[in-house]
């Protein structure tokens, strides 16, 4: 059976394309949906569904651009209810692409219209099933987003759907099925995703938690809401845009690809108040960046932080990258629904430079400089990690503040000196910058962060294995 993973890493994210005889179908796709079409165009074949798990909250799908653009059929599992033209398909109806079936198994419990397909080879046998968010690697999805959408689907309430679901429809399948879901580690749909993408159902029933054959429905929902974390805020605002709908990721691309010379950029600024991302590498940002923006690099989980600092999805947003990086960096907003960028600075930070603007700077440490400053008791330090990466283990008198709650933490961070590192320093810029914008001075920025800490003989805690990822 043809079933390709497509994964994309910076956000977590599997999309599944399959074809046979001419006929593809591709399952939750990423907004920009041209890479789809390629494939195939590759492979001589019509797409002829998109196949939606559910309605997503931790990315745009391009199922409206993607039926648009090719004649697809959107399809969704029992209850869904969307703003535009799907099939609703019933339990157990199946969808043939060429040779090959579709099944629908409607499991919710992460959502309620959460859907898993079964896939059946031309044979009549059963290869796999493309989970959505209703099984993970090593996990299951996080049964608390739908409550911030409809307030009467408690957790609780979920989390025993979900129960249900994993026992009556997906344990009793065979364990050879290979399974298929939405998501990897880092994403924040579930708290203790493995780092592989695929595995067998039967050495899922072994070792995930979750599908422990002796476990109660009780033990199930506890054991299922321990240690999960607030969602992160733009959660909810996806799934209304992947239920309502939104632009075209060209009409997105079309309206942030507009190159502006510093005169005009800091014209632009000043005039809609657009807030200045700047997606350099934090090595490179530290040395010289416009006052006031914000270092979000491009190259690690960029559309995660977005969501997580950017409170208005209908923010304006000026863009400083590395010259050729626009169009990348407009694209991966939109991944996570920000889709007003405006326009960028042509010609990168250089031209800022040579129209002779002000400039900020960051000031970053190596470790053997953090470790003569400790010497004075007076210094802190101001770990920027997660609450669960600090519980695991941290330095010795650090004080954990998380890099999504930093706004709300100011009042407390020291009038004095202070230090600030995260795991590896990408986070810890990304609080720098944010930091320089409030108007801080008196910080520094460990180089390395607790990864080069623990090289060096500063005193840490003992280590302690984590019980969530979140």
């Amino acid at each position: 059976m043809k079933v390709e993973q497509i994964y994309t890493g910076c956000i977590a994210h599997a999309a599944y394309y399959l074809e046979d005889q001419g006929e593809a179908a591709i399952f939750d796709p990423l907004r920009e949906v041209q890479p789809y079409i390629d494939k195939a165009n590759e492979d001589q074949a019509n797409i002829k569904y998109v196949f939606e798990t559910h309605f997503h909250a931790d990315f745009v799908s391009g199922h409206l651009d993607l039926a648009k653009k090719t004649g697809a059929k959107i399809i969704y599992g029992p209850t869904a209810k969307p703003g535009f033209d799907a099939l609703i398909a019933e339990d157990n109806q199946e969808f043939k692409v060429g040779r090959y079936t579709v099944k629908v198994i409607h499991t919710p419990g992460h959502t309620m219209e959460s859907t898993t397909y079964l896939l059946v080879d031309e044979n009549g046998k059963e290869h796999g099933i493309i989970t959505g968010d209703t099984l993970f690697i090593g996990d299951v999805g996080r049964p608390d987003l739908a409550q911030h959408v409809i307030e009467d689907l408690t957790e609780e309430k979920l989390a025993g759907h979900l129960f249900d679901s994993l026992r009556n429809k997906i344990m009793p399948l065979s364990d050879d099925l290979i399974v298929y879901p939405n998501h990897g580690a880092g994403s924040a749909c579930g708290k203790m995703m493995s780092q592989e993408t695929t595995d067998t159902l039967g050495h899922q029933k072994e070792t995930n938690y979750a599908l422990r054959a002796d476990m109660t429905k009780d033990e199930f929902i506890k054991e299922l809401l321990d240690g999960l974390t607030a969602p992160p805020g733009y959660f909810p605002k996806n799934v209304l845009m992947n239920i309502q709908g939104y632009d075209s990721i060209d009409q997105v691309i079309e309206r942030g690809q507009q190159p502006l010379n510093a005169d005009a950029f800091e014209a632009a600024a000043n005039e809609t108040k657009a807030l200045i991302l700047d997606t350099r590498e934090a090595e490179v940002f530290k040395d010289g960046f416009i006052p006031n923006s914000i270092n979000i690099g491009l190259d690690n989980n960029f559309a995660q932080w977005v969501g997580e600092l950017i409170p208005d999805i209908k923010q304006p947003i000026l863009l400083v990258t590395e010259p050729g990086k626009e169009e990348e960096s407009i694209i991966r907003l939109a991944r996570v629904g920000y889709d007003y960028s405006i326009g960028y600075l042509k010609g990168g930070i250089n031209t800022w430079k040579e129209a002779g603007k002000e400039l900020d700077q960051v000031t970053r440490i190596d470790v053997d400089n953090l470790d003569s400053l400790l010497t004075n008791d007076s210094v802190k330090i101001i770990d920027v990690r997660k609450r669960s990466e600090y519980d695991s283990q941290h330095v010795v008198g650090a004080e954990n503040i998380p890099l999504n709650e930093i706004n709300k933490h100011l009042a407390e961070l020291p009038k004095e000196k202070f230090a600030i590192h995260c795991q590896g320093g990408y986070r810890s810029m990304i609080a720098a910058s944010i930091l320089k914008q409030r108007g801080f001075d008196n910080f520094v920025d460990v180089r390395g962060g607790f990864d080069k800490i623990l090289e060096d003989d500063i005193e840490v805690t003992e280590y302690v294995c984590p019980s969530t990822l979140l």
